[in-house]
């Protein structure tokens, strides 16, 4: 990006961008990887301890509407289609990913390994959605497939996997 359309944006949409990127996380190598890291997992551990099962729903449906603009928004205003630089879609799909898994370090850290790596290659319709579907809504809907996905095989593991190997 050039410094002079850095220059021209309106203080507004320099914070969205700032808030889309979480800070300095959207601009590192494997950014997608880093703030679900540093910011997707403590998030999702936090709410997941403190609130009930239907304010945690809540809430990730509206950060994951909130993800889609800001997505359709900042991709505008960076010029990109799904910009590395934003990365609130990678904390959506993980939120999805752990919505009903027991609440473990073992379950979370598979999350975060399993989620990543579906994300990663696209499963269908994944690959469907962020090529066929426009704006914001392609750039966070992969993410969601990837934890609806993560969250599926995580009750599987979990069912068929002796609980006391995840801490049940």
């Amino acid at each position: 990006m050039d410094a002079t359309k850095n220059n021209t944006r309106t203080t507004g949409q320099r914070i969205l961008l700032l808030v889309g990127s979480i800070g300095p996380l959207g601009h590192l190598p494997a950014s997608g990887t880093v703030a679900v890291a540093a910011a997707g997992v403590p998030a999702a551990w936090l709410m997941r301890t403190y609130l009930s099962f239907w304010t945690y729903l809540l809430l990730a449906v509206i950060f994951t509407g909130f993800s889609v603009w800001l997505h359709d928004v900042g991709d505008r205003l960076l010029g990109e289609k799904d910009s590395r630089k934003l990365v609130l879609d990678e904390l959506a799909g993980f939120w999805f990913a752990v919505i009903v898994v027991p609440l473990t370090w073992q379950m979370f850290t598979l999350a975060f390994f399993l989620e990543r790596f579906i994300d990663i290659i696209k499963v269908p319709p994944a690959n469907i959605i962020e090529n066929k579907v426009p704006g914001g809504a392609g750039v966070v809907g992969d993410d969601i497939v990837a934890g609806i996905y993560t969250m599926l095989i995580l009750l599987a593991v979990e069912h068929w996997v002796r609980p006391e190997l995840w801490g049940g």
